[in-house]
């Protein structure tokens, strides 16, 4: 049987997750904001953290591009380099 009192009583209205907050492209970091954090990773000795963080701002890539990358694709045959050449390829779609 159903409850009379649910059935008559409003829905709750629903609220986006980021109402009131700031959306679209955020400003860049500026170099006193990046020197921060990699002064606060290395004092906790997180270093993939600072190791992710600097190639993330070295580079450019984003964070999900970072995220992704393997070994292999930075140190191929287990040989690794000082220096890295990253290739981005852009396609554009009509």
């Amino acid at each position: 049987m159903l409850d009379q009192t649910s059935a008559t009583s409003t829905p709750h209205k629903w609220v986006p997750w980021n109402k009131g907050k700031l959306t679209g492209a955020k400003p860049p970091l500026q170099p006193k904001h990046v020197w921060s954090i990699r002064t606060k990773l290395q004092i906790e000795g997180r270093v993939r953290d600072l190791a992710m963080f600097n190639l993330a701002i070295d580079s450019k890539l984003r964070g999900c591009d970072v995220v992704t990358m393997r070994v292999e694709d930075v140190a191929a045959g287990g040989y690794t380099a000082d220096r890295l050449k990253i290739t981005v390829l852009f396609v554009f779609s009509p």
